[in-house]
């Protein structure tokens, strides 16, 4: 028995040893790690590796060396082998799933997220991770009880907060919206909050409690988005003279920002201050040739004020040959060919302006503003048998189009068909009267531009 005894004391010994000297080498791969020594740290660990390939700590390490390193394949590998070893570990399985999100690979991080909350459901980082993780692939309504869930578990986690707030904002729940940005308020006055209030407040109908907070997040904040946010939240309820004011000075200090150019050229034109909506506008179009919202308010302040019209001329045509494909590029150039040159000479050649509306509407058949100058285009040369085809179309396609009732009825008349001429003129009378329709069509455009323009990166002054 005593021989026994020291032949196991004996083994222990030499087991102990190489064990004390692999967990010194862990140990130093940490200390590397710690200080940001990440290159030693993984090739330590790689050669430690060989030794114990089944230590769940070497292998999580490893993944997080690597995944720090952008090295998400590697750290895959490791991360995956972390988790076959510790099964119950909801950071294991958070790490994991983070890697996989990276790699775009959003389903197989789903399922890893979702087992590391079974594992701890109150765990804060796992329940955020997730909610995050719906908010990225946009299924917001599911990401909602997670967030919450993070924010109960951390109520003074900011980043969790905005985020829930802004999920509760597109799932169209105000009130807990509304709720959530105050309490956030209390914790971090800042102007990113002010904005999110205000487009909730917006959204919620209350527009001068909008403007009030997009005004709030401006002055702590002038930042080109922030102004931006301001000037159009004003535009949108035209409330004009501040809104060019706010513009006016948010382009002053960003000059470079095509869209606070363009709001400011579009309030302008809003408050028929046209000679310098189109300045404002062509130096819009000049910052960002190739935007295509710039043309269209372009074109409007255009038609009604021609005196810049060789500057004008010139943007449409050089935006016609950036985008030759763009049904609305061509069909703009031609209306600043026809009504620039019209100005000039009354005998102008129309060929090329035939040619281009053609080239437009074989592009794109369903716009009817083509359809429409191509038929007016067709009625100043008397040639009211094909413009006919051309007011139909329109019609057709925008039966409140009061232009194309208008024009229609006159060909009618000049082909002798005056009964249909009549029909058409009397339904114009009745759109003409609907004037308000205009303004719900300007507000549409300048909606649709505000939020094509809100996830634009914004400029530095």
């Amino acid at each position: 028995m005593l021989l026994t005894l020291l032949i196991c004391t004996s083994l222990a010994q030499a087991q102990t040893k190489p064990n004390q000297d692999l967990d010194r080498r862990f140990q130093a791969a940490v200390a590397d790690y710690d200080a940001g020594r990440l290159v030693p740290a993984a090739a330590a660990l790689e050669k430690l590796v060989l030794a114990v390939p089944e230590s769940f700590e070497v292998h999580e390490l490893l993944g997080l060396i690597y995944s720090e390193q952008s090295q998400d394949a590697k750290a895959a590998l490791h991360f995956e082998k972390a988790v076959h070893l510790n099964p119950d570990s909801p950071e294991a399985r958070t790490n994991y799933a983070t890697n996989l999100a990276h790699s775009g690979k959003l389903d197989l991080a789903e399922v890893q997220f979702k087992k590391a909350v079974a594992l701890q459901p109150r765990n804060y980082d796992a329940n955020h991770d997730l909610g995050e993780l719906y908010v990225q692939t946009g299924k917001i309504a599911d990401a909602v009880p997670y967030l919450e869930q993070a924010q109960r578990l951390n109520p003074a986690s900011f980043d969790n907060g905005y985020d829930l707030s802004l999920a509760y904002l597109v799932t169209d729940k105000i009130e807990q919206a509304r709720q959530s940005v105050t309490v956030l308020l209390r914790l971090k006055d800042t102007a990113e909050l002010h904005n999110l209030l205000g487009e909730i407040e917006e959204k919620d109908g209350d527009f001068v409690a909008a403007a009030n907070q997009f005004e709030l997040a401006a002055h702590a904040d002038p930042s080109e988005s922030n102004l931006f946010d301001w000037g159009c939240e004003l535009l949108l309820h035209r409330t004009l003279d501040p809104a060019v004011q706010v513009f006016q000075q948010g382009s002053e200090r960003y000059p470079n920002s095509p869209r606070l150019v363009i709001g400011l050229g579009m309030s302008l034109y809003a408050r028929g201050n046209y000679d310098d909506a189109v300045k404002a506008l062509l130096r819009g179009a000049d910052l960002n040739p190739s935007d295509p919202s710039c043309y269209l308010f372009l074109s409007k302040a255009f038609d009604s004020s021609p005196a810049q019209a060789d500057d004008v001329i010139e943007r449409f045509r050089r935006f016609s040959e950036l985008q030759p494909n763009n049904a609305r590029a061509l069909y703009y150039y031609a209306l600043s060919l026809w009504k620039g040159k019209r100005e000039k000479d009354p005998n102008q050649d129309l060929h090329q302006i035939e040619s281009l509306l053609k080239k437009s509407i074989a592009i794109d058949p369903g716009i009817p503003e083509s359809h429409l100058q191509l038929g007016n285009l067709y009625s100043d040369q008397n040639r009211f048998t094909e413009a006919i085809p051309e007011y139909l179309r329109a019609r057709e396609l925008d039966p409140d189009l009061s232009d194309v009732r208008y024009r229609l009825g006159q060909a009618y008349v000049r082909t002798g068909q005056k009964d249909l001429a009549q029909k058409e003129f009397e339904v114009y009378q009745k759109l003409r009267e609907q004037h308000l329709a205009e303004i719900d069509k300007q507000r549409a455009d300048i909606r649709q531009f505000v939020v094509s323009e809100k996830d634009v990166p914004s400029v530095k002054p």
